[in-house]
């Protein structure tokens, strides 16, 4: 009897405490979502449409008809301008040396050629990685893939690196995240020239390097597999990924940041705040991986889209995308994560990925 009062009471705590936490936690989300604060209501609805498992707690608090109006004063205006490779000169390729001085003067570049520039005193911390020769970012992946059974595992950003012998890299692109197995792509993936996955869906957009070292971001939405495989040989695409870009009403997904140094046009933050993950390409062709951080580490919330645009217009990007963000975003350098993704049993290592963009060391050379 004695054994049985004490297991009651053990549970009666552990459900007061539970029931206490869940209305305090209810109590916080309703001030913000119906406090005098326009901007934190837009921002925590926009924030939580973009996460893959608390889509629900939005239409807790708000009607379909006020998500509409949340997520439409916080968007981003479409843009179909295609990349013009004339605007970028790889003078890592052409042997300019007077570029390539500007650039070391600009950047404290390592012997790979990389420089890691830490951004803090937002309201996201972030790193940004300066590839100076393109040519060094290749796309990593665990092709062949698994079957829809998820029969093979996705792996860690540090794995996709190390297949390789490359020194860095970042997450690739979107991909069944069901179970966080990780082991199948979605959209398109190129490695080396091949074609290891074509099933373009509504609103994916690549995200890749052709021969000539040049980023190109093109929409895919509307092509069938037979025209997309037509495109990547037109278009001499070696290493790819896609993502998605397209507002639907209750989420908003963007890919596109930055077409011919022209930065597309947004309302409000253009998006939620969550850890973010981006590429882009300068002029002179050198690359920006831009990783941050959010979803309450260092409490902070996140990176927005007009951050993104911000930082990367802030370092010169003449083309620029948004990739797989959330708790896929990570960044890895020279044997050690500079960031990684915020889930708790995730924060030393990375969330399981198909893909990821690498790139290669001095002595893979």
């Amino acid at each position: 009897m004695k054994a049985k009062k004490v297991i009651l009471r053990i549970l009666l705590v552990i459900v007061t405490f539970l029931v206490i936490t869940f209305a305090g936690a209810n109590y916080t989300l309703y001030s913000i979502c119906h406090g005098p604060s326009e901007t934190a209501r837009d921002l925590f609805v926009s924030t939580i449409l973009e996460t893959g498992a608390l889509k629900f707690l939005a239409s807790w608090y708000f009607t379909e008809e006020e998500i509409l109006a949340i997520t439409t004063r916080n968007a981003m205006s479409q843009t179909m301008e295609e990349v013009d490779k004339n605007l970028i000169t790889v003078t890592a390729k052409e042997g300019n040396e007077e570029a390539l001085q500007e650039a070391e003067e600009e950047f404290d570049f390592d012997e790979n050629g990389i420089a890691i520039i830490e951004l803090t005193g937002r309201a996201y911390m972030a790193k940004l990685m300066v590839i100076k020769d393109p040519s060094k970012v290749k796309l990593s992946t665990i092709y062949p893939w698994s079957d829809m059974n998820h029969s093979k595992n996705g792996v860690t950003l540090e794995e996709l690196v190390t297949k390789e012998n490359a020194i860095a890299g970042i997450n690739g692109g979107e991909y069944f995240s069901a179970g966080n197995w990780g082991g199948r792509p979605k959209g398109i993936t190129v490695c080396e020239g091949e074609i290891q996955y074509n099933d373009p869906k509504k609103g994916d957009v690549m995200v890749g390097f052709n021969e000539d070292d040049i980023l190109v971001i093109k929409d895919v939405s509307g092509m069938n597999a037979s025209q997309v495989e037509q495109m990547l040989k037109d278009e001499k695409i070696r290493d790819a990924v896609s993502f998605k870009d397209e507002e639907n009403g209750d989420s908003n997904h963007f890919t596109k940041l930055i077409i011919n140094g022209n930065p597309r046009e947004i309302s409000g933050n253009g998006s939620g705040a969550n850890p973010r993950t981006a590429i882009g390409q300068r002029a002179d062709g050198m690359v920006l991986m831009l990783v941050t951080d959010g979803r309450g580490a260092a409490g902070h919330l996140g990176a927005t889209a007009a951050d993104l645009l911000t930082t990367m217009i802030e370092y010169g990007a003449v083309n620029a995308a948004n990739l797989d963000g959330g708790s896929s975003s990570a960044m890895y350098y020279n044997g050690q994560y500079e960031m990684t993704s915020v889930t708790l049993y995730y924060s030393t290592a990375s969330w399981r990925l198909p893909t990821g963009f690498v790139v290669m060391g001095k002595e893979a050379e």
